[in-house]
């Protein structure tokens, strides 16, 4: 089939599914089994090709499967992840929590950073591509993440600046160990709440979304030892669900090794980041 046909049955295919901007989506499927820009298709659009693999990609798009997990790529802070069902996709809502962390980090040199709960690595890569000579920890608890950020990191040519480690949490870190910056964006999403998210959503890692029964659960770990292996006036800095600012500052300060304490809303006007300086 020619290039203008197959493109014209997979948005047909995707409109008759109410596959929002299925236009875009079949053009970004095409583009990258022809590892082609989209733009080719304009003066292309008479060109034969196989179409096989392009709607069996109609077919996953179809059955809720996120498109970024179909072509491997998220773009987060200008740079390209790769992504796959191990890891959450990046959305463009933590780029507030990376945007935050650069320019608290202005004045200071030589940095210390640690990610937690890495998975694709987006946060802690980010931070090393644009925060000149840090130096970033990244942990997460599922190997396959690692791997994965580990990819990423290669792939944004960051990897001599960062160490992977699979911990759960803070486990296989010494506290001797002291960060000028700690970063997460943990699981948050309320376990109950779960089964109510689109299809889109439910098909990436539950691991990576499960904040238990109250959404707090990771929260509750990261306030009660964070401190311990933050530099003085080091930066505690989280992304929170739209829903959590009360009590996630209440939990900061109950523990009491906090102080400084803000809150950032998204783009949309959503409480998004809370920052915290340690005692």
């Amino acid at each position: 089939m020619k290039i203008k046909e197959v493109l014209s049955k997979g948005i047909t295919q995707l409109k008759q599914n109410n596959i929002e901007a299925s236009n875009l989506k079949a053009r970004m499927l095409l583009a990258n089994i022809l590892g082609k820009p989209k733009e080719y298709f304009i003066t292309h659009d008479n060109e034969d090709i196989d179409e096989t693999e392009f709607f069996l990609q109609i077919k996953m798009l179809i059955n809720k499967t996120p498109i970024q997990y179909i072509i491997n790529n998220q773009e987060f802070m200008k740079l390209n992840f790769y992504v796959d069902e191990n890891v959450l996709i990046p959305q463009p809502d933590t780029e507030i929590l990376v945007e935050e962390v650069i320019s608290l980090s202005e004045e200071k040199g030589n940095l210390e950073i640690l990610d937690l709960c890495t998975g694709s690595g987006c946060i802690g890569i980010s931070l090393a591509k644009y925060i000149e000579k840090s130096r970033v920890t990244a942990i997460d608890i599922s190997n396959k993440a690692i791997q994965i950020a580990k990819l990423n990191a290669e792939k944004n040519l960051v990897h001599k600046n960062i160490k992977f480690i699979e911990s759960d949490m803070f486990k296989n870190i010494e506290e001797q160990y002291k960060f000028d910056f700690i970063v997460s964006n943990p699981p948050y999403i309320e376990t109950k709440v779960i089964e109510e998210l689109s299809e889109e959503v439910r098909k990436e890692p539950r691991i990576a979304l499960d904040g238990g029964e109250d959404g707090l659960n990771f929260y509750k770990e990261i306030a009660n030892n964070a401190y311990k292996y933050l530099k003085e006036d080091g930066y505690l800095c989280l992304e929170i669900g739209y829903d959590q600012k009360e009590n996630v500052i209440e939990l900061l300060y109950k523990i009491g090794e906090y102080k400084e304490i803000y809150s950032k809303k998204d783009l949309s006007g959503n409480d998004r980041i809370i920052v915290a300086k340690r005692v």
